[in-house]
């Protein structure tokens, strides 16, 4: 989800519309970093996170998920002129590699396990990794898929490109309070619906692009 001049777009924005039809509920969204969505819940602030909220058994001790809407995985941005430099799958691997990523993300938490020998930045949100890259900063942003998709719809970043192959393999799915079994069998019923008619597969085809092409380098 992303704002577009004042109005909220994206795959979980028009999931939550869709879903909210099926339960014959009005939608309210609530905008809110990622830090707040299970104490939201806890408090009954909200009632489902639905934000590209991603599976792990850390967060399942607090919140009840519903089954994944989809699969999706960590990508490396990187600056197009180094496109070549940075594809080749080893070349995360080199010591010293700049890696940013946001805190208490799965992004985070692979790229710490995975890259030993790598410098791990933290960044609070995409903006400021973006710059952290242009200003060379950082040599790679990991993140995960939807900011990928969103460089391909953003034409002021350019000069920024993901590198399509998934360095994960996660699951996507909303959220309720731990232990709101009605609302957790509602939205499985729906979910199941829109997969059923074809509607959520449109709503992601609307969203997903192709996979880019490699940029064409001098």
């Amino acid at each position: 989800a992303y704002m577009d001049s004042g109005e909220l777009k994206g795959i979980e924005v028009e999931n939550a519309r869709e879903v909210a039809r099926i339960m014959g509920r009005t939608v309210e969204f609530v905008e809110m970093p990622l830090v707040k969505f299970v104490p939201s819940l806890e408090i009954d602030r909200v009632d489902v996170v639905m934000s590209g909220f991603t599976v792990t058994a850390e967060r399942s001790e607090s919140v009840d998920f519903v089954d994944p809407f989809m699969l999706i995985g960590q990508m490396a941005i990187v600056r197009t002129r180094d496109v070549v430099d940075l594809s080749h799958p080893d070349a995360m691997y080199k010591p010293g590699l700049r890696i940013a990523v946001q805190p208490d993300t799965t992004g985070q938490a692979f790229a710490d396990k995975e890259y030993k020998k790598a410098l791990i930045q933290n960044f609070p949100d995409n903006e400021r990794a973006f710059n952290a890259l242009r200003k060379n900063i950082s040599d790679v942003y990991l993140h995960d898929a939807p900011t990928s998709w969103g460089l391909w719809k953003d034409g002021a970043n350019k000069d920024l490109f993901s590198l399509a192959r998934p360095l994960t393999e996660e699951g996507l799915a909303w959220a309720v309070r731990k232990g709101n079994r009605w609302l957790l069998q509602e939205l499985n019923n729906a979910l199941a619906e829109i997969r059923a008619s074809g509607k959520l597969l449109e709503i992601q085809n609307r969203w997903i692009p192709a996979a880019d092409p490699l940029p064409v380098t001098n």
